[in-house]
């Protein structure tokens, strides 16, 4: 097996081996992580796992044939048959529509973003995190709490054809607590953080917990269009939907809700939408994207207006445009989406409906129709009944049916709340806010 300072230097090396194949671009990209994981279940943790893993990401083009691959075995005979292999595809791959070489370097970096993250990720701190996440969550209400924990500290480095060399190192934390005050009575919130200032278990504990508490002795939901809620779980799954259908790739493919969208109101004038992985000591922080163009903040909704969709080069020059460095060399993907906070608190926002629903979480999230962002998702978790501005009583066995660019449309307000959410159902952290919708859909639930 390779040395350490041997898998450092294989980006480089790598880049000059395929260059003399006769390549016109390449990029390799190795990350090497080191993760704590701890699961806990029935108010105990259950297992407790490290691991150590590095991952190459190779990019290899002969001007339009372009391919990609991954490897996870850094044994040599590994590496120089994928390499080949990769090679020998590329050559003979269908050519793309567009050619654009890799950008030239070098570029600077933003010095905060090349060092991100003070997560300490000793076993008895994470531990202490756990338990004081199970104990808040038993003293908000749940009998029951499980969930998992995941510390992960990373190297990145960077080398392409475009005289980019390049290298960052992050470390993060993340925490999904699901609590249980009965079988039918669960809550469950999520954070991250790259900063330990701003990671705070017990209150993601307190609010599983008490979203447990309050959803005990649900009744049949009564289908029907109600205003709604969305918790900041709910509306961060919403808002990654919104960052996955920005993404120039998926536009051309057809599998957006915003073809043809470019400056023209996609959402209420209340919700204005940004990629800022430029902000430091954040879970989305990076100092460069795969192409090892530096990153930037880029508006994609700005008061309810799209404003651009996320770029690499590819997608750029197809567009005439230029990248906003959110390369995925073949997919251009958002870095960290933050939501401007509103003017109300969550309080307010409950105290201005008449009749609705609160919905604190979702899962299966499915499209009957991409193109036009017709979905269905299942309410998660605890699910609420509003009444003359405060929450009535607990339901279930409601689907929330809807349409994306028609919510967006309908946000009516945002609290000044916001949370950091990125779990299995949200893919991209999310600094989201409880939105209030006007008019949303729902029917009974076959789950």
């Amino acid at each position: 097996m390779l040395t350490n300072s041997e898998v450092r230097a294989l980006p480089t090396k790598l880049v000059r081996k395929i260059l003399r194949s006769g390549a016109s671009d390449a990029a390799v990209r190795l990350n090497a992580s080191s993760s704590t994981m701890i699961r806990f279940s029935n108010n105990d943790i259950t297992v407790s796992n490290f691991f150590r893993e590095t991952v190459l990401e190779i990019y290899i083009a002969f001007k339009e044939r372009r391919v990609t691959g991954t490897i996870t075995d850094l044994s040599q005979p590994s590496i120089e048959e994928t390499v080949e292999r990769l090679v020998s595809a590329a050559k003979t791959v269908q050519p793309s529509d567009v050619y654009a070489p890799l950008p030239r370097g070098p570029f600077k970096y933003d010095r905060r973003l090349l060092r991100v993250g003070k997560v300490k990720t000793e076993p008895e701190v994470l531990v202490d995190h756990v338990k004081a996440s199970i104990n808040s969550a038993i003293s908000a209400g749940a009998k029951r709490v499980a969930g998992s924990l995941n510390a992960t500290v990373s190297k990145t480095v960077l080398c392409t054809s475009g005289n980019v060399e390049a290298s960052s190192t992050k470390s993060t934390i993340a925490l999904s607590v699901r609590a249980f005050a009965a079988d039918d009575a669960t809550g469950q919130f999520a954070t991250v953080a790259a900063d330990d200032s701003d990671f705070k278990p017990e209150e993601v504990g307190s609010m599983a917990g008490e979203i447990a508490r309050m959803a005990m002795n649900p009744v049949e939901g009564e289908p029907g269009i109600y205003d709604t809620i969305l918790g900041p779980m709910t509306f961060a799954h919403i808002v990654d939907e919104l960052g996955s259908a920005a993404s120039a790739f998926n536009v051309d493919i057809g599998a957006s809700f915003l073809v043809d969208m470019l400056g023209r109101q996609v959402a209420s004038s209340s919700f204005t939408l940004t990629d800022d992985p430029t902000l430091s000591n954040t879970y989305g922080a990076e100092p460069f994207d795969d192409e090892g163009l530096p990153t930037r903040r880029n508006v994609i909704v700005e008061k309810g207006v799209l404003k651009t969709y996320l770029h690499n080069s590819t997608t750029a020059k197809r567009y005439g445009t230029v990248s906003t460095a959110n390369a995925g060399i073949i997919v251009p993907t958002p870095f960290n989406l933050v939501v401007e906070a509103g003017d109300r608190s969550f309080e307010k926002l409950l105290s201005g409906v008449d009749r609705g629903i609160y919905v604190t979480n979702d899962w299966y999230l499915r499209y009957s129709n991409y193109r036009e962002g017709d979905f269905s998702t299942v309410p998660r978790d605890g699910l609420f009944l509003i009444r003359r501005g405060s929450i009535e009583t607990p339901i279930k066995g409601l689907r929330l049916v809807g349409n994306m660019l028609r919510l967006l449309n309908s946000i009516v307000a945002l609290s000044t709340e916001r949370c950091w959410i990125e779990w299995w159902e949200v893919n991209t952290p999310v600094y989201a806010p409880w939105a209030l919708v006007s008019n949303v859909e729902f029917t009974k639930s076959t789950l």
